[in-house]
């Protein structure tokens, strides 16, 4: 606990210093970002609810959804803004959420399910050729199944929490997500997940407290880097991750035979009530005072 409480307050120091920093900036006629400041292009940060622009890339990690383990091989990115953080009430601790100016606060990358709709998978010690010809047959256009993480609910549902991701304890991230699941015979509405029943993870970079047959595990908060003359703030390696949520059952899934294809795919995952799923999202966080970013803009013509 000492340690997760001093990284907190260099952290979260080194985040005060980085926005008296950006007051010291002169700004001139709306231009264009530079350097690493591109990276926050979609952050609403001439919002003056917002505090503080992100950029998070997860380019590793896995969704483990029931029995269906999902590698996560294709970028996925959550931008934005967020505020300051509520001070009373149940959502102390943490701040409201703004969606990114091109409409694309969280990316959709269709991550390829291993063992396709038949859910066929090798053993890891399996010879190269096993495992070559069971993709060929299992993973193509036709048998192949893609899973594709969305958000379930607006932007403004997410909430963030700095001192958690700081201190590297509690929960750090709160997002309504859905599964897009897609394989011809599915059609284009098969999901685990929607709007009125998301599945809500609560992302921590530190130890969870799941419900059995899962076990603890534990995230991080990743390396502190400073770029920009100390403006932007990344955490390199970062890796959140919950497995105490739960998933309802999938819906939509084979169009006018959903009533068939349903049961078939619930059967497939196998149980994904609390205990049963985990979600290890492996990231870079890339931050900066959405001031910072403002005079940026205006200084570069």
């Amino acid at each position: 606990m000492r340690k997760h409480l001093k990284r907190g307050r260099v952290v979260l120091a080194a985040i005060s210093v980085v926005a008296l920093a950006a007051l010291g900036l002169a700004g001139s006629a709306q231009a264009k970002l530079t350097g690493e400041f591109t990276k926050f292009q979609f952050c609403p940060y001439t919002k003056a609810e917002v505090r503080r622009c992100i950029y998070s890339p997860t380019t590793g990690g896995e969704v483990k959804l029931g029995k269906k383990v999902v590698p996560i091989e294709k970028e996925v990115v959550l931008q934005g803004g967020y505020g300051e953080e509520a001070e009373t009430g149940t959502e102390a601790g943490f701040a409201k959420f703004y969606e990114a100016t091109n409409g694309v606060t969280l990316s959709k990358a269709a991550q390829n399910v291993p063992g396709g709709l038949a859910g066929i998978v090798p053993e890891a010690s399996s010879p190269p050729l096993v495992k070559a010809l069971i993709k060929f047959f299992f993973e193509n256009k036709i048998t192949g199944l893609t899973s594709t993480l969305e958000l379930a609910k607006p932007a403004s549902e997410i909430r963030v929490s700095e001192i958690h991701l700081a201190e590297e304890i509690g929960v750090a991230l709160k997002m309504p997500v859905k599964v897009h699941l897609e394989n011809p015979f599915l059609g284009k509405s098969c999901y685990v997940g929607s709007s009125s029943s998301p599945i809500n993870w609560n992302l921590t970079v530190g130890t969870t407290a799941p419900p059995k047959p899962n076990e603890p595990i534990k995230g991080t908060g990743g390396v502190t880097e400073f770029f920009e003359e100390g403006q932007i703030l990344k955490l390199k390696g970062a890796e959140l991750v919950d497995n105490a949520w739960s998933a309802p059952a999938p819906s939509g899934c084979g169009g006018i035979l959903s009533f068939l294809v349903n049961p078939i795919i619930s059967s497939q995952l196998g149980a994904t009530t609390a205990g049963n799923n985990t979600a290890k999202l492996k990231n870079d966080i890339w931050e900066s005072p959405a001031l910072a970013v403002k005079i940026n803009n205006e200084e570069h013509p």
